[in-house]
């Protein structure tokens, strides 16, 4: 990719670009809907990323073409206001660098993407990590993972209107190759653990958009916050599967579900790092599944075609379990597979899926990648 994005500015512009920068899409092995509750995850940052090649400009503008869309972000430093499409992404990352404190000078380049949009695997972050880092390229300052995750999640509550969590911009900015990352979203402290030795990640995209993804997503964040009101704690991460299962009876059905979900997925979360740590796959996948379910069950944010990829992928040699992964509603599901299995996997659940949804996915076999780094 690095090739072809310095061709495509050099097409654009005439010249090499000065420097190309990427950043990483992730999956999340397990933690789902935990971060905006103060919990744990355990993500990887995947090698399918953002990439912008560019320079540096001489007046305060912003240039930047994307590969897969029609429409450039031109705009000036100064001038912050809403865009229609991928370009406020843009817009909204350099206004929230802004209003963060951060020095910024104009630039102009090329933007092209591996992750694909509404999949699941968080092609927002790892724009917004990209863009953040091309602005540190022609004006460094000191680069700190977690303050960019920050100004991120501001982008994405202030800009957008999504009420949404660290976890994504954490892992896109602080991925490091070969490992995934037990995240503490309360202390946002970060401890690396490897794949267990042989096994690979299996992504699966369904090709179903996530509708209404955004409305659903803040719905389950107001859902929570009830919860935590009648447990009377901050976030839901303070609520032990003991006194979940002491003070629960007095839950509105649906939130004690919500509640049930996160309490629980915490702990599997621990639970699959220390599996991890100690090259226990079998362990690992089983977790694995039971998130899956209490997504599907308790959390409701599954649909037939997760559902159905996670079955196939769960039926073939070779696979220690499998799981949705993103906010849900569509999108990706994940599998924790023996390398030397996963090509064959691959195609036998792309034929069972094809042939029992008629839609054509795509899977594709992922290893841990570093976060937002320059690449030149």
């Amino acid at each position: 990719m690095k090739e072809h994005i310095s061709a495509a500015f050099k097409s654009q512009f005439g010249a090499a670009p000065d420097v190309v920068v990427r950043a990483p899409g992730r999956v999340n092995l397990i933690g789902e809907h935990t971060d905006y509750n103060l919990g744990f995850a355990l993500p990887m940052a995947i090698d399918r990323a953002v990439w912008i090649a560019l320079r540096q400009r001489e007046d305060r503008r912003v240039w930047l073409r994307s590969l897969d869309f029609n429409a450039p972000a031109d705009f000036a430093l100064d001038e912050f206001s809403h865009a229609a499409g991928w370009t406020d992404y843009v817009r909204g990352m350099t206004w929230a660098l802004s209003e963060s404190g951060y020095s910024l000078s104009g630039w102009e380049g090329v933007l092209a993407s591996e992750v694909p949009v509404g999949s699941g695997l968080s092609s927002s972050a790892a724009v917004e990590l990209a863009v953040a880092k091309a602005f540190w390229a022609v004006r460094p300052w000191t680069w700190d993972g977690v303050a960019m995750a920050k100004v991120a999640r501001r982008h994405e509550n202030e800009w957008m209107g999504v009420k949404s969590g660290i976890m994504d911009q954490m892992i896109s900015a602080i991925g490091l190759a070969g490992k995934a990352f037990l995240i503490d979203f309360r202390k946002l402290s970060f401890k690396p653990v490897p794949l267990p030795e042989g096994t690979v990640v299996v992504v699966m995209d369904t090709k179903v958009k996530r509708g209404l993804v955004e409305s659903a997503y803040n719905r389950r964040v107001a859902e929570c916050r009830e919860a935590a009101v009648y447990f009377m704690v901050e976030s839901l991460r303070e609520v032990s599967v003991e006194i979940f299962e002491e003070l629960a009876d007095g839950l509105d059905d649906v939130i004690m579900r919500r509640a049930r979900h996160v309490v629980t997925e915490n702990g599997r979360v621990l639970s699959s790092a220390e599996k991890m740590a100690e090259g226990d796959a079998p362990g690992v996948g089983a977790l694995m599944l039971e998130s899956h379910a209490s997504l599907r069950e308790d959390y409701e944010v599954s649909c037939r075609e997760l559902d159905l990829m996670v079955a196939l992928a769960t039926a073939e040699p070779g696979c220690f379990g499998a799981r949705m992964t993103g906010a849900g509603f569509g999108g990706c599901a994940i599998a924790l597979v023996e390398e030397g299995a996963a090509q064959a996997l691959c195609v036998r659940v792309a034929e069972g899926y094809e042939r029992e949804t008629k839609i054509k996915p795509e899977l594709y076999v992922c290893r841990p990648a570093n976060g937002a780094e320059v690449v030149t």
